[in-house]
């Protein structure tokens, strides 16, 4: 599984304004609305689900929300650079300000497990975060997430 299998260059988003978490969160799933062809309202309710019962503030000024979705046909991905970072209530209590959204149909099992790791993976990569952090274009920014070398180490 690979990030261009998820993530299209018209879903990677630079300043978006955060706020609280939750405002945060409804303002992400209503930009990938069109990507999943379904209601934000029912992409927030599955994604705010998930992070009441573990926030997926995963450290270092990272967040990955994500959820499973009914209706939804394949993988959806959404990468927001924030304008500024929010208190998202991460493991190490940093703000967030990188945001990888990942929608998933319902039953999609490992492939979401799949999908999760591999974008925890790229994450991680210090030098991929410095990288996205130091653009502020979404087509770069779409470049760093999915350049080969950087995937290659998230494998």
């Amino acid at each position: 599984m690979d990030i261009l299998d998820f993530l299209v260059p018209q879903a990677v988003f630079t300043k978006v304004k955060g706020g609280a978490k939750r405002t945060l969160l409804e303002a992400l799933c209503q930009k990938a609305a069109p990507f999943a062809r379904l209601p934000e309202a029912g992409l927030f309710e599955a994604v705010w689900e998930r992070e009441m019962l573990n926030s997926m503030g995963v450290g270092q000024g990272i967040a990955i929300p994500h959820g499973r979705i009914k209706h939804l046909d394949r993988m959806v991905g959404l990468f927001a650079r924030l304008e500024s970072p929010v208190d998202y209530e991460a493991i190490d209590g940093l703000p967030v300000d990188l945001v990888f959204l990942l929608l998933s149909p319902e039953a999609a099992g490992a492939d979401h497990l799949k999908a999760l790791a591999k974008i925890s993976r790229l994450l991680r990569n210090q030098k991929v975060c410095e990288k996205l952090r130091a653009s502020s274009d979404s087509a770069a920014l779409y470049s760093i997430l999915t350049e080969p070398a950087a995937n290659a180490q998230a494998a």
